[in-house]
């Protein structure tokens, strides 16, 4: 029977909360195509499992992700496939699984490792973290959907003065920018992204999933279209067993129990 353990990643689940690390800490966590293929079967895996109710994304060793392994061979540069074959599908499924996925920036994040962080609802980044482009030193454009991302945040000309200037943010610089939710000591990095995972996955995990739903909408959507999605997911969310625990534990005056459905 064929070994089904991930050659580079590492898989933990605990307390509703599932971490998936990024482990190649010898390539800086390079996004290679097994990687990638392991990656994308995790943070489905993570969305499907009841019992999970967070995930959280981090590296192993000093950095998050150095991007795509540039030592990959040929095949890495079939650029139109591999982004539309391997991490286009990977940033759609941190974006759309249902529950919050929250990246834990421990180091260096360059080229599709800052697309990667920043797919993530939430980044909690190590004082020391740094975000690096990095694709014109290597003479191609940014992919995995970071334009958009930085765009949507920043604005077009605060986007295109970092990336045509690849020029590193620095954890505070990415916090003060809203692309960055908290930043915490090297030393205090785990603890910190560990109790805002499970501070989340004691909430209403159903309901967090509509809203993350809604919020990536709005980013295109117009007031129209937002007012109805509202009204729509608020029906959906109104039908759950959570609403009904935080409805009775407000009456009750106590602190809801939520069971994430």
């Amino acid at each position: 029977m064929p070994d089904s353990t991930p050659a580079t990643i590492a898989v933990s689940t605990d307390s509703h909360v599932t971490t998936i690390t990024l482990d190649r800490p010898d390539a800086l966590n390079a996004l290679n195509a097994t990687m990638r293929r392991e990656l994308l079967a995790a943070l489905k895996q993570a969305g499907r499992a009841d019992d999970v109710r967070a995930v959280v994304l981090t590296g192993a060793g000093r950095g998050f992700c150095s991007g795509a392994d540039l030592r990959g061979g040929s095949g890495e540069r079939e650029f139109r496939r591999v982004l539309t074959a391997e991490y286009n599908p990977l940033i759609t499924a941190m974006r759309t699984i249902p529950k919050p996925v929250i990246a834990s920036v421990n180091g260096v994040a360059a080229g599709a490792g800052v697309s990667l962080a920043f797919a993530a609802d939430l980044v909690v980044a190590s004082a020391d973290a740094r975000f690096v482009p990095a694709f014109h030193r290597i003479a191609l454009v940014p992919d995995s959907g970071l334009t958009r991302t930085l765009v949507r945040a920043l604005g077009r000309h605060r986007a295109l003065e970092i990336l045509l200037g690849e020029r590193a943010l620095g954890a505070e610089e990415a916090l003060a920018a809203g692309l960055v939710a908290a930043v915490a000591q090297p030393t205090d990095l785990a603890a910190a992204t560990r109790a805002l995972a499970e501070r989340l996955a004691a909430g209403p995990t159903a309901a967090m999933g509509l809203t993350k739903r809604l919020v990536n909408a709005a980013e295109d959507d117009t007031l129209a279209a937002s007012l109805a999605a509202e009204a729509a997911l608020q029906e959906v969310a109104g039908r759950g067993a959570d609403h009904a625990e935080g409805v009775a534990a407000f009456s009750e005056k106590r602190d809801p129990e939520f069971g994430g459905r």
